[in-house]
């Protein structure tokens, strides 16, 4: 009778580890996969090449200096009577993509956001067919950051992700030295009999 249950619980042993390695895959998957979206954040882009595209993106700030989200910004090519309204999200940051031509250098470019207007022009290097075309028009001061830094919470999420990752390798060692801890109480136990 003793013969039959050790392998049944084997088994069951076996299975319940089976099924904890293959929960500790897809938890390791998930965790990869949200790295990479953290890391390589997939930015809605225009459909044009970067050649026939012109973006405006800036902040807008009180004066406080503090953000000004969701407010419209009026983005306007005044030559060829081509504009478009865009709100600002939580930081004040504001984007507006136009689809531009080597013709358009120099357009005039009006922009309004709380009330207040700016003009500039169409600036870019018409020989330059693969960099991004772009201007930055500010309102305000205080809120302003470098576009090109990650956003706040990108480090957040990362932070997030090494303390899962550290959680689960910690937990994995903890498992590991109480496996190792029963293996040798069982093995203390059979030279004692």
């Amino acid at each position: 009778m003793f013969e039959t249950i050790a392998p049944n619980r084997a088994a069951r042993a076996s299975s319940r580890l089976k099924y904890a390695k293959q929960r500790q895959q897809a938890l390791k998957g998930v965790l990869i996969g949200l790295g990479l979206m953290i890391v390589f954040p997939s930015g809605a882009s225009a459909t044009h090449e970067a050649d026939h595209r012109f973006t405006v993106e800036g902040f807008v700030c009180g004066p406080d200096g503090k953000a000004v989200p969701d407010t419209d910004v009026l983005v306007k090519d005044t030559k060829i009577s081509y504009g478009q309204i865009v709100k600002t999200d939580g930081e004040g940051y504001y984007k507006a993509t136009f689809h531009l031509h080597n013709e358009n250098l120099g357009d005039p470019l009006f922009v309004e956001a709380k009330g207040e207007q700016q003009n500039h022009k169409v600036q870019f290097d018409p020989k330059d067919l693969e960099s991004e075309r772009k201007v930055q028009v500010h309102f305000g001061t205080g809120c302003i950051h470098d576009l090109n830094q990650p956003p706040v919470w990108f480090w957040w999420s990362l932070g997030a992700v090494a303390v899962a990752v550290v959680g689960l390798i910690g937990l994995k060692s903890v498992k590991a030295q109480r496996r190792q801890e029963q293996k040798q109480g069982k093995s203390q136990g059979k030279r004692k009999h």
